[in-house]
């Protein structure tokens, strides 16, 4: 498992895999998943102090994310980096204030 982490905090992996795939399509899918877990916790009654913690559970992890593809995309350089940097960092405070 470090060697994910290390190999994206390093921009060892290709741009658009750590966008599209890493980011936005794992990314999300947890941060929906945390959601939905954080709404039926509320729904059941539990401590809102438990609620928050599972909503946000994902953002450290989100972040990461981002600077990561903000690395990867200073090495690569180029138009097509510029804008995965500008979503990417859309992406995040969508995901954090949703």
């Amino acid at each position: 498992m470090t060697g994910f982490f290390r190999t994206r905090w390093r921009g060892e992996v290709p741009l658009d895999r750590l966008f599209w795939r890493d980011m936005l399509l794992v990314g999300t899918i947890l941060s929906i998943a945390s959601s939905a877990l954080a709404l039926i916790l509320l729904g059941l009654k539990l401590p809102l102090w438990l609620v928050l913690a599972v909503h946000f559970l994902p953002v450290p992890y989100n972040i990461f994310l981002t600077v990561a593809v903000w690395r990867t995309a200073e090495k690569v350089g180029g138009f097509k980096a510029q804008l995965m940097m500008l979503g990417s960092a859309l992406w995040v405070i969508a995901t954090v204030v949703a």
